[in-house]
């Protein structure tokens, strides 16, 4: 930061140097002027907590305001010349942050997409539509076997984790959800003292490092579990099994960032390399997962227990619901992410080449729980790319009961893109370990945004369902949602895609699913 304002600021006063010895005595007096103006300016932007680049780079940052400013038109010169090859969307970054801010969302001169193309998805309007209800719907996760069910948002924060984020970013998120009422998953990394704080309901998220209860040797510690997930503020207790941006892998976190209080939160070693496996050990068959989750349940109070999956092979989603039938409990819920989604760094083979899209797995999901008739007994939770009303909607009508979303909520703290997350020098304090960094980050402002943004996107959702004629997500259909298969020739979701009936592969599952249906073991997970 000091060396942004050094240098503007040594530029600014070698100009007006120049120009005083140029042009006589009376100009010292503009100078002076001048550099009392800045130093205002610099301790204004200092002191200010609306604008972490500000707090960070004083007076240069307002280069970017302005930059921003120019923006509108700056685009409409490249579209009308063609020089951007495609019109500048009303992308997620703008109504994350106009929605944060409470900005309304409206615009002029209507959509910026072509609705003809192929690929183009809309939702299906009645002529008859609806009141909005006066409370947002909320969905009730618990099964028969779960003691303290729990009512979630149809919006949530996506597991995101201390170390990879900063404490002011886990703050501001857990006070944003604590303050709309809405669910914060820890990510893989524990709970920290920063989720504590503000007393936000945790989804608190156990992956195959086993942070936060794990013992010496890396191994599943049920007393730390059970100690941990004890607290109140724990609503629900998750598995991570994958996820979208590099399923089939762990995580790792540099020595250089394992600090000692992140150490002392995951239960690792200071200074060395941190390192999920890509495979569990508490268990290695879709038997002994179900058994597990249920264990974690009974650990918990009985509290709701689930995984999170970025589905792969059909065969081992349809394993894992032969294990729930033959063990006799079930998930509380499933978690689908999917592979377009995913805020960590990944290495760019896992992130454009491996995993299910949210569309398929979410499909694949909820098909074969309502094949095995196990659908009414499982919540099915829906992450990757969440960002607007119509997201939320597109995937309760894809067959999901919530959503939770990662990159909007980074936005809504303040996440600029800078893309050097991994770097441990981001600008406005979201993913970096720098306490001076940090400070960029209002906790009390950012949290504001966060609640904003997740209440004011969600008020979208039920209102677009509203002007469907739907007043419950229950009543919505695959036949709401429409995708162009080719220019101006559409299809329904209840025409592109197979849909079981309840019990189906039970009985007699049809010739597309029989194969992968046969070849599905509970007692082992197999290749595709």
């Amino acid at each position: 930061m000091g060396r942004f304002l050094a240098i503007a600021a040594g530029l600014g006063i070698l100009v007006a140097l120049g120009w005083a010895a140029a042009v006589g005595p009376w100009a010292w007096w503009v100078i002076g002027a001048l550099v009392a103006a800045v130093i205002v300016l610099a301790i204004y932007d200092l002191t200010q907590k609306k604008h972490a680049i500000l707090r960070n780079y004083p007076v240069v940052g307002h280069l970017r305001f302005l930059l921003e400013s120019l923006r509108p038109e700056l685009q409409q010169y490249f579209i009308e010349r063609n020089w951007d090859g495609r019109p500048f969307d009303r992308d997620t970054r703008s109504i994350v942050y106009e929605r944060s801010k409470g900005i309304h969302g409206e615009k002029a001169f209507g959509t910026e997409r072509d609705v003809n193309a192929a690929g183009y998805e809309y939702l299906v309007h009645s002529t008859a539509p609806v009141p909005a209800p006066a409370t947002p719907p909320r969905v009730l996760v618990g099964g028969p076997d779960c003691a303290q069910p729990y009512s979630m948002s149809l919006l949530n924060v996506s597991a995101m984790s201390f170390g990879a984020l900063s404490p002011n970013a886990v703050r501001a998120l857990n006070r944003g959800a604590e303050m709309g009422g809405f669910a914060h998953d820890t990510g893989e990394g524990s709970i920290s003292p920063y989720h504590l704080e503000n007393n936000g309901d945790l989804i608190w998220e156990v992956g195959s490092g086993y942070f936060g209860t794990r013992t010496d040797e890396g191994l599943f510690d049920p007393d730390q579990f059970a100690d941990q997930s004890s607290r109140d503020q724990v609503k629900c207790v998750s598995l991570k099994l994958s996820q979208g941006a590099k399923p089939g892998i762990g995580g790792v976190l540099p020595a250089a960032k394992v600090n000692a209080e992140i150490a002392r939160t995951r239960g690792v070693p200071e200074g060395e390399k941190c390192v999920s496996p890509a495979a569990h050990t508490a268990f290695s068959t879709p038997t002994e997962l179900i058994e597990f989750i249920a264990r974690m349940r009974e650990l918990s109070g009985g509290k709701p227990a689930g995984f999170k999956l970025c589905v792969g092979s059909r065969i081992d989603v349809l394993a894992i619901c032969k294990a729930i039938r033959d063990v006799g409990t079930a998930p509380d819920f499933i978690i689908v992410d999917g592979s377009e989604g995913g805020t960590g760094a990944a290495p760019l083979e896992f992130e454009d080449h491996m995993g299910t899209p949210l569309t398929d797995g979410l499909l694949t999901v909820h098909n074969a729980l309502v094949g095995t008739g196990l659908r009414d007994r499982i919540r099915i939770g829906a992450s990757g790319k969440v960002a607007a009303g119509n997201d939320i909607v597109k995937r309760l009508a894809q067959g999901a009961d919530y959503t939770n979303s990662a990159r909007a909520m980074m936005m809504a703290v303040g996440c600029i893109q800078a893309q050097i997350c991994h770097t441990g020098l981001c600008p406005v304090g979201v993913t970096t370990q720098d306490p001076k960094r940090q400070r960029a980050l209002h906790v009390g402002d950012k949290s504001e945004r966060v609640k904003n943004y997740q209440e004011a996107t969600v008020d979208q959702a039920v209102k677009i369902m509203a002007s469907m004629g739907v007043s419950d997500p229950q009543q919505l259909r695959p036949e709401f949602l429409q995708r162009n298969i080719a220019r101006n020739e559409h299809r329904s979701y209840a025409e592109l895609y197979e849909w079981l009936k309840p019990g189906e592969l039970l009985a007699q599952a049809p010739e597309s699913w029989a194969q992968d249906w046969a070849r599905a073991d509970s007692g082992t997970f197999q290749r595709a």
